[in-house]
């Protein structure tokens, strides 16, 4: 319970009608479950305006809300607060309502195209290995120290974000390691929160159904290290072209991590292969268990954010060189008999999966073939589609084009746009099958001993979305149970 009056610091507003001092019991953006004690923030959705819904939820009771444009009858008892955005004032005031938690904590986001979820959930598993309570925020699950909480989005929205962060700072959490999507960013939904650090792990092609533009795209990652205060640290990946120009605005103390160039946290390969990495951080090497070079640049920035949070370096090495990844991220399997390697990724984007392919063609010995089972989602960025299907096909031996979450698209659809990035060579080594689970099974069934078979697409995802439902869907189940049938 807060006062109109005590929840409106930092809110940029254009004026207010009504009583400052009524009680605010709950925040909701939705007009279905605002009443009496609520406080309704009337947000410009995509397809839905929630000013329409102003009536309704006076009606109900509510007796605050937040609007843009004021309605042209004021109702009398109602308390009108008209601001200049209220996308970005949601955020700003749930942080006050809910006492400011980011504050209570030392908040770290992680940005950029790939890499977020193994970068935060490498940070929450080190943390707690170095004895901190921890919470992590991400696109597999969230967790509020060893306790699950169930993931709905990347970034969750500014009204229930602040409460996770509220319940984690109440139950003595030091560290919060969250993802920071450009979805999130861009419609405010971290807004009023105060950052100890921010991230950047890479840009590449993703998300132009949304943003438009693959400039609006960089603006809107950018914004995030702009938006940092100058306590704050910010860590950028200096081998992405876009690198240097992420913290080009910020107040934040600035840092960088390579593989390639001179840096403040500097890495060196010195062998990848299915036991993990052997690298160098800084000149003192180290055994990983992760693989591959985009991991090698995930463990950098975890690295580099830990010693900028003041942790020691050599304790800081020791307990990142146990840790396995997020879920869903590499994960492998060998068959135990035909010795068959199944690998499940996440990879959903071009690069993802180019730097998925060369890891793999990097640990092969030679003999062995890649086959790659791989989709596209319906409903998002069409433009990657070509590009997807022509990567698989490029850096494998035969490629299956399959169903992802078509969504309400027709999946033979997506798998035609798939199809027309494929040159002549390219349609010489890849078949379409557009059921996910016969496609996964082809692919075993094409498989010869030691041969490895890349599932591409969905990683840690437990359903597949066809028409608008949810069905049941593990890849790492269906590749065990058809491993089961092979070795039999």
């Amino acid at each position: 319970m807060a006062r109109v009056q005590d929840i409106l610091y930092k809110v940029s507003i254009r004026s207010i009608i009504g009583d400052r001092d009524r009680q605010v019991d709950n925040l909701q953006t939705d007009s279905r479950q605002a009443g009496p004690g609520s406080l309704f923030i009337a947000m410009k959705g995509t397809h839905v305006d929630g000013h329409r819904f102003i009536p309704v939820v006076i009606g109900a009771g509510t007796a605050v809300v937040v609007v843009e444009e004021l309605p042209d009858v004021l109702q009398d008892g109602v308390t009108y607060i008209q601001v200049e955005d209220t996308s970005a004032a949601a955020g700003v005031i749930a942080h006050n309502f809910y006492g400011q938690p980011s504050e209570r904590l030392r908040l770290i986001g992680v940005t950029g195209t790939n890499g977020k979820t193994t970068i935060a959930t490498l940070l929450y598993k080190l943390f707690s290995a170095l004895g901190y309570k921890c919470g992590l925020l991400s696109t597999v699950q969230n967790h509020i120290g060893d306790r699950v909480v169930a993931a709905t989005h990347t970034t969750p929205d500014a009204l229930h974000l602040n409460a996770l962060l509220k319940e984690m700072a109440d139950e003595g959490c030091t560290h919060v390691f969250m993802e920071t999507s450009s979805h999130a960013i861009h419609q405010h939904r971290i807004a009023g929160l105060k950052y100890a650090g921010g991230l950047f792990s890479n840009i590449t092609h993703d998300h132009l159904d949304y943003h438009k533009t693959f400039e609006e795209y960089i603006r809107v990652k950018k914004s995030f290290f702009d938006g940092l205060p100058s306590e704050a640290f910010a860590i950028s990946n200096a081998d992405d072209k876009r690198g240097a120009v992420m913290l080009q605005n910020t107040n934040a103390k600035k840092y960088f991590y390579s593989l390639k160039t001179l840096a403040d946290f500097k890495g060196k390969i010195l062998e990848n292969n299915l036991t993990g990495l052997v690298m160098t951080i800084n000149d003192q090497e180290v055994h990983f268990r992760l693989i591959g070079e985009f991991n090698a640049y995930n463990l950098l920035a975890v690295y580099g954010a830990a010693i900028c949070l003041g942790e020691d370096r050599n304790e800081v090495l020791r307990y990142l060189s146990t840790l396995s990844g997020a879920e869903g991220r590499f994960d492998y399997i060998v068959s135990p008999k035909e010795k068959i390697i199944g690998i499940i990724d996440y990879a959903h984007t071009p690069d993802a999966l180019i730097n998925v392919l060369a890891t793999i063609q990097k640990l092969r010995k030679g003999h062995e073939r890649i086959i790659t089972v791989v989709g596209a989602g319906g409903d998002r960025d069409k433009t990657k589609r070509p590009l997807m299907a022509a990567a698989a096909a490029e850096y494998s031996d035969k490629a299956i084009l399959t169903s992802d979450n078509p969504r309400s698209e027709e999946p033979e659809q997506i798998i035609r746009d798939m199809e027309a990035g494929l040159n002549t060579a390219a349609k010489r080594k890849y078949i379409s099958i557009v059921d996910r689970k016969e496609a996964i099974r082809t692919a075993l069934n094409l498989a010869g001993p030691e041969d490895i078979v890349l599932i591409a697409g969905k990683g840690h995802e437990k359903y597949q979305e066809i028409r608008g439902v949810k069905h049941p869907f593990d890849d790492k189940q269906i590749l065990l149970e058809f491993f089961e049938l092979l070795d039999k």
